[in-house]
């Protein structure tokens, strides 16, 4: 079995989101997306509370029949760490299963700060997303040395040039900004419904 982890804040999730797992998912034949919303991460803060960004991310994905949530690192009370979660994940399905960790491209350079990263490497597979047209010929250089360094399987793929951001649909909320077909109708209305990123809601 081929399963792909799509970990995030997920503060909100978005198309953006929702298009790199789906061409991932085909493009290598996985049997399943699993996403994984953050409890604890030890580098981000978050804006919506764990259930919120759960409930969220369940309706976001409830139309696509190869996409799984997973509470794994939600209800967890201490700080989450990745390897923890693969560790898990394999105890779960079994010896048999083949594990890709799908995240942005630009995020690859950090990977040697990753908690027992030397170790996380030789259980799990990686899978960087870019946006096409974009010039990564210095990260690129950079994940070689990965790759040869601490023998990390790494691939680049590209996904359509979808250029957005939680961050954004955040500032666009605070703002009173339209964020329709930014994110799922479900979701959208999910973060108006509860008052999530804003105090009053305007309609554009």
């Amino acid at each position: 079995m081929k399963i792909g982890l799509m970990g995030g804040s997920f503060d909100p999730i978005h198309n953006g989101h929702l298009v790199l797992a789906e061409q991932v998912r085909t493009r290598f034949q996985m049997d399943k997306i699993i996403f994984i919303p953050s409890g604890n991460p030890p580098h981000k803060e978050t804006m919506a509370s764990k259930e919120d960004r759960y409930n969220m991310t369940k309706l976001a994905i409830e139309d696509n029949e190869y996409f799984e949530i997973s509470r794994i690192e939600l209800d967890q009370d201490h700080k989450t760490y990745t390897i923890d979660t693969v560790k898990r994940l394999q105890a779960m399905y079994g010896d048999s299963v083949e594990v890709f960790f799908i995240t942005g491209a630009d995020m690859m350079i950090d990977l040697p700060s990753w908690k027992n990263f030397d170790e996380l490497v030789t259980i799990c597979k990686f899978i960087g997303s870019t946006r096409p047209g974009v010039d990564y010929t210095e990260l690129s250089d950079q994940i070689d040395a990965l790759v040869r360094d601490y023998k990390a399987d790494i691939t680049i793929t590209q996904v359509p040039a979808l250029a957005i951001s939680s961050t954004d649909i955040r500032r666009r909320i605070k703002y009173n900004l339209s964020i329709r077909y930014l994110l799922p109708r479900t979701t959208e209305d999910y973060i108006y419904t509860h008052n999530l990123y804003c105090d009053r809601r305007t309609i554009l």
